[in-house]
């Protein structure tokens, strides 16, 4: 590997653990609460959060965008925490409902911008090759935060405020990575785990899958000149698929 290579893959591969942090221990509890899509429907309304804030003229890496991603993410998870007490039986039908009405508007509003592909496409697989280490200082500070408030605050991390947090750390990660790099670190590596019954073991396993997707898929990504994100997700789905024959094979 180049020293290109490198500095190209280095910033990538911290932004890729930044998510990995917080994804990880919140997959395990999406999972576990059998609300598997709302990191897609919470993303996909963020993004149009980014999309309305485009067509109104804002920066594209301003603070206005930010604002404006949180904000339609609040929303949303006030929306399904809401849904979630009201309608417990059909909440994972109604989060697809909202994820289909999410994508569908950001088409609507841009349908008439000549780069309106282009754009969807930066949301759902995102460029993560074009991150670098000053840019992730305010995701790792929004990651150390998430992370302390679950971990402190977990048992009162319940209703809204789980759903609040889940916004939070989804809205960060979707405008560095891409939406569908977020669905694939928060459910892959839980998936692979569900089965180990030492929470801190399936932890510390979830992280290892998802640290070694990440490197193996943006080492093959610039070696094979394919677009990272889409190449991240089959790597992690590769390596928990090991993971699962390799410790079903041990019980």
């Amino acid at each position: 590997m180049n020293a290109v290579e490198i500095s190209i893959i280095g910033p990538a591969f911290l932004a890729g653990l930044l998510v990995l942090v917080t994804h990880v221990p919140l997959g395990a509890e999406v999972l576990r609460r059998g609300i598997i899509f709302i990191d897609l429907a919470i993303a996909q309304v963020a993004g149009l959060g980014v999309i309305a804030a485009d067509r109104m003229g804002w920066e594209q890496n301003g603070w206005m965008v930010q604002i404006a991603a949180v904000s339609a993410a609040l929303v949303a998870a006030v929306i399904l925490n809401w849904t979630d007490k009201r309608w417990p039986e059909i909440q994972e039908a109604l989060i697809g409902v909202c994820f289909i009405l999410a994508a569908t508007a950001g088409i609507l509003v841009l349908a008439g911008n000549p780069h309106g592909g282009e754009h969807l496409k930066e949301l759902l697989v995102g460029q993560i090759l074009w991150v670098t280490f000053e840019g992730l200082l305010p995701i790792a500070i929004i990651s150390a935060v998430i992370l302390a408030l679950w971990y402190l605050l977990r048992e009162q991390t319940r209703g809204l405020g789980f759903y609040a947090l889940f916004a939070f750390a989804v809205t960060a990660s979707m405008q560095l990575v891409g939406v569908y790099l977020v669905f694939a670190s928060l459910i892959i590596p839980a998936l692979a785990t569900r089965k180990m019954k030492a929470r801190s073991i399936g932890l510390v396993s979830a992280y290892g899958i998802g640290t070694v997707g990440y490197l193996s898929g943006l080492i093959l990504s610039t070696r094979l000149d394919l677009p990272a994100g889409a190449v991240i997700v089959w790597c992690l789905a590769a390596f928990a698929i090991l993971f699962g024959t390799l410790t079903n094979r041990g019980q």
